[in-house]
């Protein structure tokens, strides 16, 4: 039985552009496939060894992964960044003060921080619960106490 390998998307700015309509005046297409790109190699692994078998959902993940970045580093629908890192965890209206709470533990802080991001981060829970368990190869035993069997690990690391 062999394993069944990953999906790889590609980008196709139209595509991406007719779904996420904010970014349809900015960034441009280059700056939009280089964060499509940083997306597939830090954040979700576009190289056909992850957990996502649907080209169609590996294309989906990485569009809001590419969206969450383009929010935060030009805005969305022609606004600026907003230039805040993490939750907005108190704010106030009368001479404007606004907090923001930015954990150290590794969780969902940074993805939350938009709407894609948020979304991206609910839609791989199960991905994330999930640890994978890849055989190595087989050893065979040696008479004296060894009974073989198989050498793997599990990876439940991140990227998906």
């Amino acid at each position: 039985m062999g394993c069944t390998p990953g999906a790889i998307a590609t980008f196709v700015y139209a595509d991406f552009i007719a779904q996420y309509t904010a970014f349809a005046t900015a960034p441009p297409e280059p700056v939009l496939q280089g964060f499509f790109d940083i997306a597939g190699e830090l954040y979700l692994r576009n190289d056909g060894t992850g957990r996502i078998r649907s080209v169609s959902a590996q294309t989906m993940l990485l569009y809001m992964l590419t969206a969450h970045l383009a929010q935060l580093t030009y805005g969305a629908d022609g606004a600026s960044p907003s230039g805040l890192v993490g939750r907005i965890s108190s704010a106030t209206q009368g001479s404007v003060t606004v907090a923001t709470d930015y954990p150290s533990t590794p969780n969902s802080a940074w993805f939350v921080q938009t709407p894609y991001g948020a979304s991206f981060w609910q839609a791989v829970s199960a991905y994330r619960s999930v640890a994978a368990y890849r055989p190595g190869p087989t050893r065979l035993g040696n008479g004296i106490g060894n009974r073989g069997g198989f050498q793997g690990n599990f990876s439940g690391r991140w990227p998906l």
